[in-house]
């Protein structure tokens, strides 16, 4: 619909109910005719975007510095009915606001409201008829949160008109409704380093004037677009791992205020409307009734406006609500209403749809507008409901807990001291009751040490520790049999995102449970309960050991080799007489081999990482290689270089260097993809090649640049696709290759042609036969959007030092690669058998069948140096902790396996 026929049909849709304009009030005017909301009134004392920024709303994408000026101003202009609040700041230092808007009286005991919602979150601390009385007084609150990808631009300038219609608004009784029944708040921008590199990308390149084609640079970002913050992360998946500042402030804030109704606002494809709930299939089984019918109410209210505006709109066909950590599925499990809205987005100022009209950037900043308040006005409406329906998640959450045969995980801390207080923190973090013992206890039939840790879900976030503790939350059964139906059509699937997330699994801690409710002495974990590092025998006269295989290990060997401290690592387990038994990949810090102040750097490292160092007295082994040993090689310090920029996935090279960088504090060097082809690497010990189809980049060209640098002692590492590459035709790097689907036979068909390019004549007799027939003859496995297999590891191998026999992998895509043969390298991980392959999540068949036996993690030798090759990237999400001694491995046993010249 063209701007002006749009302007005309919401005029024509509200005339009804438009609001007398009185003399002294300003209608707010955008592109000269078209306002927001026709009819609405505004105090003149209340500023404009135009007033503080010289620009209407929805005329220019606003910066993030912008923002904040604007929301400052109108937090000038009413004090006392808006708040404007820092809640942390993002990797680049800009700050992370949000503002609540209500009553002056309201507005002035935020701090009680907080603690009412907190009473009322907790049913063990009031009685039913305290709960009645908060009910009945408190407000509904909604939280709008905007801007998560920094590219989808519009919901922060949707912001911005929320408020200012909130303050500014006379004689409306629907936001008089809104104020009188509900806090709003509004984060305005979730990720304000993305939008900054978005804006910056599109205002450097604009030209005379705005343009719709989307061939031109305005509608085409460069690498790696604005969807991202500074480490490249997809923050609405991070709230499971909550690896990243910025959704660390906005965990830490939800849970201050525990908003009854939370609304994530997006942005789509520009061919596409306007989306908001009900949800698409699966739903996640651990959401409640009363949300799903809070959710369908906020939509119909929605549906109302839209067709008020005449705006196009669909519900329920895309955008599920399965996976626990996007940004609106986190706030379910604390007893939240929430929901994602997306618009059809203009990426820019203009944007020419497939149906050749031009769209405005005004338009879906007045949708997602449109849409906010709608969602206000049926807050207010059902607020005792939905206040209702969230204290009764709590209680149910209790009570089913208390009935669970998955009642209390434990932890015990024996076998990842490291992991597991990571996981224990984590879910601190996220609001849940931890504990850990500080005796020795029995639970569950079994003996535990003090130091486990003990989770209860008979606790409010019982939910919570459910859907991300328990090794499989099942799609519903007639959703899988229709996904099955239409793959059996040649049809796309319809499962949106990864189908298995379990937290013990991606972190391969050891995790028991039980009907069992766990009483024994034990203190309270919190999100900032440190992982206490020690030293037995800190004056040691030989050296310094530190067992091999937790991230605390991890970080003790990348803070010494940045002190220059020289130390070793054992390809092999070895006992030191009268000390104790150590497993392969311990670190051995030699005390005449470092200098004198050696014994305040190893207990200084200590408690900075939580590791764990034994002293000895002695070198002498009994069993194992000895300290001067070969098989005891030193580590080196590597340089270490990843491949930046297109066609890099940028996510996978976002969270391989923030795993390095954030969680073992070791540099890295970020280079342009095209500069591996060319130039000399020899500054370089290991180059990483995240996932990203490099065929063309590089190229034969950049192959044999990165061989020869190989064969001269470098250590190249591959993921993914980018494994794909190393073993293409040409490439000589790695000596596998890439699977076909198989047929049911196990073999793979030729198509027979003679060479007039005829075919044999053939006869189908039904349909099964037809849809056979046209499938690709060579066809790759079918997509897998993402499940957790297990993998079975290689224990004699000096590349899995430290790492548990049985591991977990993320499977995502279709590639399957052929193993590797002995003469070539080694298998060094793999999928295990098909009865076993799948530990969590949907996967189908035909794949589970394939997959099994086929390796996960090979390495193979070339001169001086090697090539590893993951299959699957390790990184993903940065949530697989359990496979980051796999990749340190790599990484720093690598090259210290490697031989050049030094």
């Amino acid at each position: 619909m063209k701007l002006r026929q749009l302007m005309a049909a919401m005029v024509l849709a509200l005339s009804a109910s438009s609001q007398v304009v009185h003399a002294q009030a300003t209608t707010l005017p955008v592109h000269g005719d078209f306002a927001m909301w026709p009819g609405a009134t505004y105090d003149d004392a209340i500023p404009t975007v135009n007033d503080i920024l010289g620009y209407d709303i929805g005329s220019r994408i606003t910066s993030h510095d912008d923002m904040i000026r604007y929301f400052e101003a109108l937090v000038k202009a009413v004090p006392d009915r808006i708040v404007l609040k820092k809640m942390g700041t993002s990797w680049e230092n800009r700050d992370l606001i949000y503002v609540a808007i209500a009553t002056p009286e309201r507005l002035a005991n935020l701090d009680k409201f907080a603690s009412d919602m907190n009473r009322l979150a907790d049913p063990r601390t009031i009685s039913e008829q305290e709960a009645k009385s908060l009910i009945d007084t408190l407000p509904a609150s909604v939280w709008l949160e905007h801007s998560v990808h920094g590219n989808e631009i519009s919901s922060t300038d949707a912001a911005m008109m929320t408020a200012y219609h909130l303050l500014a608004s006379t004689n409306d009784p629907m936001v008089e409704k809104i104020l009188a029944q509900t806090v709003v708040f509004i984060d305005p921008l979730q990720n304000p380093d993305g939008r900054t590199r978005f804006v910056h990308n599109y205002y450097s390149m604009v030209g005379l004037e705005d343009s719709g084609d989307r061939l031109s640079v305005d509608q085409n970002e460069p690498w790696p677009r604005g969807r991202s913050n500074h480490y490249l992360f997809d923050m609405n998946r991070d709230w499971l791992a909550i690896t990243q500042p910025e959704t660390a402030a906005r965990i830490r804030t939800l849970n201050h205020y525990k908003p009854t109704v939370v609304i994530d606002l997006h942005e789509m494809s520009g061919d596409d409307s306007y989306f908001f709930v009900p949800a698409a299939n699966p739903i996640n089984p651990h959401m409640q009734q009363g949300q799903l019918e809070n959710n369908t109410l906020i939509g119909r209210n929605n549906a109302k406006h839209f067709d008020k505006f005449g705006f196009d709109y669909f519900t329920r066909e895309v955008f599920d609500a399965f996976y626990p950590g996007y940004g609106d599925s986190w706030p379910t499990f604390y007893g939240a209403s929430a929901a994602t809205y997306e618009v059809a987005s203009t990426r820019g100022m203009r944007y020419r749809d497939r149906d050749g009209d031009i769209n405005h950037f005004i338009e879906p900043v007045q949708k997602h507008f449109v849409a906010s308040l709608s969602t206000l006005e049926a807050a207010a409406i059902h607020r005792e409901k939905i206040l209702t329906d969230f204290y009764q998640y709590q209680v149910s959450a209790i009570r089913d807990g208390k009935k669970d045969e998955e009642r209390t995980f434990i932890l015990p801390a024996t076998k990842d001291r490291a992991g597991s207080h990571r996981l224990a923190t984590l879910m601190a973090t996220h609001g849940v009751e931890v504990f850990q013992a500080t005796e020795g206890f029995k639970a569950c039939g079994t003996r535990y040490p003090a130091g486990a840790y003990i989770i209860d879900t008979a606790q409010p976030r019982g939910r919570f520790v459910k859907t991300t503790f328990t090794q499989q939350v099942d799609m519903a059964e007639a959703f899988i049999k229709e996904q099955e139906r239409r793959r059996a059509r040649k049809l796309q699937d319809q499962i949106y995102d990864v189908t298995a997330w379990s937290l013990p699994l991606l972190f391969n801690i050891d995790t028991r449970s039980c009907d069992d409710s766990v009483s024994v002495a034990s203190t309270a974990i919190r999100s900032d309960t440190p992982l206490p590092g020690k030293v037995i025998s800190p004056n040691a006269e030989v050296a310094y050991i530190v067992p091999w295989g937790d991230a605390a290990a991890g970080r003790f060997l990348t803070s010494a080799l940045r002190q220059g401290v020289r130390l070793k690592s054992a390809d092999e387990g070895f006992t030191v007489e009268g000390v104790g038994a150590f497993p392969a990949g311990s670190l051995i810090i030699e005390v005449k081999q470092n200098s004198d102040d050696i014994h305040a750097i190893v207990s200084k490292i200590a408690n900075a990482s939580g590791a764990l160092v034994t002293g000895t007295n002695s070198s002498w082994v009994t069993q194992g290689p000895s300290f001067g040993s070969d098989k005891s090689p030193v580590m080196v310090a590597p340089k270490i270089a990843v491949a930046w920029d297109a066609p890099t996935r940028s996510l996978s090279a976002g969270a391989t260097r923030f795993i390095l960088e954030r969680q073992f504090n070791y540099p890295v060097t970020a280079i342009r993809t095209d500069m591996l082809a060319t130039r000399n690497l020899n500054h370089y010990q290991v180059i990483i090649l995240p996932a990203g189809f490099y065929d063309i980049a590089l190229g034969e060209r950049g192959a044999a640049n990165l061989n020869a640098w190989v064969q001269q002692g470098g250590v190249l590492i591959t993921f993914a696709q980018a494994t794909a590459f190393a073993a293409a035709p040409g490439s000589n790097l790695l000596d596998v290759e890439v699977e076909y689907s198989y047929n049911d036979d196990g073999s793979i068909s030729d198509p027979t042609e003679d060479h007039r390019g005829l075919t044999d004549g053939s006869i189908i007799k039904n349909k099964a036969q037809l849809i056979q027939r046209i499938e690709n003859e060579k066809s790759t496995p079918d997509y897998v959007a993402g499940v957790l297999a297990n993998v079975e590891v290689d224990q004699e191998h000096w590349l899995t030092a430290g790492v548990n026999s049985d591991v977990v992998a993320l499977v995502t895509g279709n590639q399957i690669f052929s193993p590797m043969q002995l003469d070539a390298g080694n298998n060094v991980a793999w999928f295990k058998a098909a009865d076993d392959l799948l530990a969590s999540g949907y996967l189908w068949e035909e794949n589970k069948q394939q997959m099994a036996y086929k390796p996960f993690l090979m390495v193979e030798k070339h001169g001086a140096g090697m090539v590893i090759g993951f299959t699957q990237d390790p990184t993903s999400r940065a949530y697989l902790d359990g496979l980051n001694i796999m990749l340190l491995n790599a990484i720093f046993r690598g090259a210290a396996h490697a031989t050049p010249y030094r």
